[in-house]
């Protein structure tokens, strides 16, 4: 079975192999502030998803330093990174949630640096009111802008669970007013939430290969300490899978999307420090060896 690898697609896009860099630019989420909530998504951790994102530099006014935030990303990859260009992603919370003057602010400073060639963002579905759209298709035309956006399911029971704070038509609503102004759309799908089965998570991925969007983050549900879901694990109500099991329903969602949709990420590893489980997850080696073997084989 083929799939259009991330790797291939910034080839494709680029030229040649292109690095991200996780990148903290200082926002909070409407689910951690009080608009919604204060405790995030039930599996999110205190880093608002961005355990491996660049330590959060500040200048002298206070405002994130996103240019030295850069450079410090660059130098852990440098070494393997023959092109010398790279992908600014703003991992952390919700990067669309706020000042808009702020953000032109800080995903400015990513657009100005040199060796940037794209500008990827992490956000909700209902945090992308008309000025940030606008913004954003600001943005877009100095350099590529992509939009991450957390769907995880498309079931009404689990988004209660996980506290997503949306409902379906938020996100449907989104991906067209993005994709209407030439974004390229992203869209996040756990698999593994408790109380979904595999036909369930396969209906999500099937619904976002048909959604409009142009690529997808397949990503294992991991259970972190301080987090929600750890309480609920601990007592018993969070079963995960193992890795043979997971292998093979990634490979059986991938055969659902459209064969031009890339597929940015099979799995995904928790900060080990705080990693609960499943702990196989860990060595990314193994698992990525096992996806190939699996999807080869089909």
């Amino acid at each position: 079975m083929e799939y259009y690898s991330f790797s291939q697609y910034v080839k494709d896009t680029f030229g040649e192999k292109v690095y991200k860099i996780a990148l903290d630019g200082g926002f909070t989420c409407p689910n951690r502030d009080g608009s919604l909530g204060t405790r995030g998504c039930i599996f999110c951790s205190g880093k608002g998803s961005g355990d491996f994102a660049q330590s959060p530099v500040r200048d002298k006014q206070g405002m994130p330093d996103i240019f030295a935030q850069i450079e410090a990303g660059k130098k852990r990859v440098e070494a393997k990174n023959k092109s010398g260009k790279y992908i600014a992603y703003f991992q952390s919370f919700t990067n669309t949630y706020g000042d808009v003057s702020y953000m032109r602010e800080v995903f400015g400073q990513a657009m100005a640096h040199p060796d940037i060639v794209a500008v990827s963002i992490g956000t909700r579905p209902d945090c992308l009111p008309p000025e940030v759209l606008d913004l954003l298709a600001e943005l877009n035309k100095r350099k590529p802008v992509w939009v991450e956006l957390g769907l995880q399911t498309i079931h009404p029971e689990t988004a209660r669970y996980i506290r997503r704070g949306y409902d379906l038509p938020v996100f449907e609503e989104a991906v067209k007013n993005l994709k209407a102004m030439g974004i390229n759309v992203i869209v996040h799908c756990i698999l593994g939430l408790p109380g979904e089965t595999k036909d369930m998570m396969k209906e999500t991925v099937s619904y976002i290969g048909k959604s409009g969007a142009d690529g997808i983050k397949l990503q294992l549900l991991h259970v972190l300490k301080g987090t929600d879901l750890a309480e609920d694990y601990v007592q018993g109500r969070v079963p995960v899978m193992e890795m043979e099991e997971y292998v093979k329903l990634v490979a059986d969602c991938i055969a659902l999307l459209p064969k031009n949709m890339v597929i940015h990420r099979m799995t995904g590893d928790g900060d080990k420090k705080i990693l609960m489980a499943p702990l196989w997850s860990g060595d990314k080696k193994r698992v990525w060896n096992a996806l190939q073997k699996e999807i080869k084989s089909r």
